[in-house]
């Protein structure tokens, strides 16, 4: 299924290479992470409202393969840096994804808001957890892309630009990461 994906979004992507306006550029994009911002596609992270400075820094990661994912350094290989910077405000724009329309287990979220509070979680990304500048919005984020993500940063398989997600999560436990996520992806 991943393969028949990256097939997909790379002749999506060979397609809109000659398109002249930014909607025709983005649409690979968003063919994947959502044309309302919110992915429907597993581990794939939603990017509505996403902060334009960290977009920035991450597209500018996947072009340079400093991240590398096949898909993103595809997408990216070509962009200027004109087009990282257009790329990056257009999806801050987009709308915030919603939590689940369930408000979850109370006592998983009340776990995990006490280990996000001992974590400080909420000193980087914000105490409503939309991050700032070159700090992501995690709020309403896919719950499966949570629990991946954190995995990686713990087990160092994910660099960020700096290493204080991985110092972060060194000691916490994988099911307290599933709880994080839970909780992270339901912030009202």
């Amino acid at each position: 299924m991943r393969r028949l994906l990256i097939f997909i979004a790379l002749i999506v992507i060979s397609a809109g290479a000659s398109a002249e306006t930014l909607q025709e550029r983005i649409a690979p994009c968003l063919a994947c992470h959502g044309e309302t911002g919110k992915s429907e596609i597993e581990n794939t992270p939603s990017l509505g409202a996403q902060q334009p400075a960290y977009v920035l820094i991450q597209l500018y990661m996947f072009r340079e393969k400093l991240r590398t994912f096949d898909i993103m350094n595809e997408m990216a290989k070509d962009l200027t840096d004109d087009d990282l910077r257009t790329f990056s405000d257009y999806i801050g724009t987009l709308k915030k994804p919603l939590p689940p329309d369930d408000a979850g287990d109370p006592a998983r979220i009340q776990r995990a808001q006490v280990l996000a509070q001992q974590r400080r979680c909420n000193a980087c990304h914000n105490t409503d957890y939309v991050g700032r500048d070159n700090i992501p919005r995690i709020a309403n984020q896919r719950e499966d892309y949570l629990v991946k993500t954190m995995r990686e940063y713990k087990d160092n398989s994910r660099h960020g630009y700096d290493a204080t997600m991985a110092d972060v999560l060194q000691p916490v436990t994988d099911e307290q990461i599933v709880d994080l996520a839970y909780y992270i992806a339901r912030v009202r």
